[in-house]
């Protein structure tokens, strides 16, 4: 039967439906009258897993009958918590549930997933939290409150997620938002249970469960059996989200299958990197180190099942990625966005794996060193998405937040290629509305950027982060 909601809920929703109303209707958009009628009766799920997906590898699972989730359909304009049962291959890297947030509409079918950002996990400090930044995000598991303002580095983290932002516009702030967030730090992509020592031989060895795919898995299946299929679908987060969403895409795309498909991964890169020669490929060290940690090349594990998934794809390169996911899926509009002098995921990627950069003498010198090799991986990256007429490249210089990590994070300004008159807009719009070749553009000096008068507001938050 149709879910019909209370007089007291209806009432500031249709509040609420009036302010955030677009000035004209996206494709997915319901009428009026509906988005009215939907208050009182929510749209059901109209593209529910099929029994094919619910056997092989990676299947999509669902919580057993009677089993709580916490949803409710009619809840619209909050952050609903999501809870997964162990049955759906859902946990967290401690062992803990897994649980994900949504925050409902009733005027659009159209919807964006975010996923989280924050770093990557593969020894006993690093999965355990000891590492602090630069080890995985919610090492303790997630709670349920995790989207009150009392947590603003998701609740806030970024205008894709802030419905009534108070400066940045994007389109997907009328949209239904699903926010995944990361537990496994395995950015998305891991399937292995690891046992990893104390060094110190004080604690006991740490079960950690590098389990990002299962949970994505997870997600998709309660997304497929419980809201309406997308008109529009845009994959996107920043960091270890941007580039769990550009592994997880080809999945996300067929499962869900929307008529329109979206992806932007922001700082996430995931770059060629082959054997032989590190100084061509500085990626090469860390790739071959994840692959093992996370169980990527294990039989029927990720990489096999992406591979299967998405011809083209070639296991041994996983910068082939980008024109696999081109050449299968014309009809996308694709981009990849990263600062050149970021310091955050370029340190993730080469500062544990070089003597030299571990070794160096004087700060300065580190940075050089670790920047040396982002800009090999990068120049690499934009010529390779340059050739790519569905998928474009955005590399702006230095924000001064952050570490320059992230260009989508907090507000959408200042991600900005002066020498071209460009902003981080131009090229999201680019992206979810644009026609033909998707905007491509690169910044060639950060000196500009430097010569901005001083944010207070980026201060205060680099004081938080």
């Amino acid at each position: 039967m149709p879910v019909v909601q209370s007089l007291p809920r209806i009432v500031p929703a249709v509040l609420l439906l009036a302010l955030s109303a677009p000035a004209s209707a996206e494709l997915g958009d319901y009428s009026f009258w509906q988005s009215l009628s939907n208050l009182v009766s929510p749209p059901r799920a109209d593209n529910p897993v099929t029994p094919a997906q619910r056997v092989g590898p990676y299947p999509l699972l669902a919580n057993p009958s009677g089993f709580n989730s916490g949803f409710n359909p009619g809840n619209y304009y909050g952050w609903q918590t999501i809870q997964m049962a162990p049955q759906t291959g859902a946990v967290c890297g401690n062992g803990s549930p897994y649980k994900f947030f949504i925050n409902r509409v009733p005027n659009t079918r159209n919807t964006i997933v975010y996923l989280e950002g924050g770093g990557a996990c593969w020894d006993y400090a690093s999965c355990s939290g000891q590492s602090g930044i630069r080890g995985a995000r919610n090492p303790d598991g997630i709670a349920d409150d995790y989207m009150s303002l009392l947590n603003p580095g998701a609740s806030l983290v970024s205008p894709f997620v802030v419905r009534l932002h108070p400066w940045t516009r994007v389109k997907t702030q009328n949209w239904n938002m699903v926010y995944v967030p990361y537990c496994t730090g395995d950015i998305y992509s891991g399937d292995k249970v690891a046992v990893y020592e104390d060094p110190q031989g004080v604690n006991p060895p740490l079960v950690w469960h590098h389990n990002g795919l299962r949970n994505m898995r997870a997600v998709v299946g309660w997304l497929k059996d419980n809201l309406p299929r997308p008109t529009q679908m845009l994959t996107t987060g920043c960091s270890a989200g941007g580039a769990g969403s550009l592994t997880n895409y080809a999945n996300l795309r067929q499962d869900i299958a929307p008529n329109r498909g979206y992806l932007i991964n922001d700082s996430g890169p995931v770059y060629t990197a082959l054997a032989g020669d590190n100084q061509a490929y500085p990626s090469y060290p860390l790739q071959t180190l994840i692959r093992q940690a996370w169980g990527l090349d294990a039989a029927q594990g990720p990489l096999q099942y992406l591979q299967a998934r998405l011809p083209g794809f070639n296991s041994n390169d996983l910068g082939s990625l980008y024109p696999a996911l081109s050449s299968n899926l014309p009809g996308d509009r694709m981009g990849h966005t990263h600062f050149w002098q970021d310091l955050n995921y370029s340190s993730y990627s080469y500062e544990r794996f070089y003597p030299e950069i571990v070794n160096a003498p004087n700060q300065a010198t580190k940075e050089a060193l670790i920047k040396q090799r982002w800009a090999t991986d990068t120049t690499r990256l934009r010529s390779q998405l340059a050739s790519l007429g569905n998928v474009g490249g955005y590399f702006p210089q230095f924000r001064n937040v952050n570490e320059s990590h992230c260009t989508s994070i907090i507000e959408f300004a200042n991600s900005d290629i002066q020498e071209q008159n460009l902003q981080l807009d131009n090229f999201v719009s680019s992206v979810l509305d644009g026609s033909g070749q998707v905007l491509d553009a690169s910044e060639s000096s950060d000196v500009a950027d430097r010569n901005k008068p001083f944010n207070l507001l980026y201060y205060l938050l680099d004081q938080l982060l």
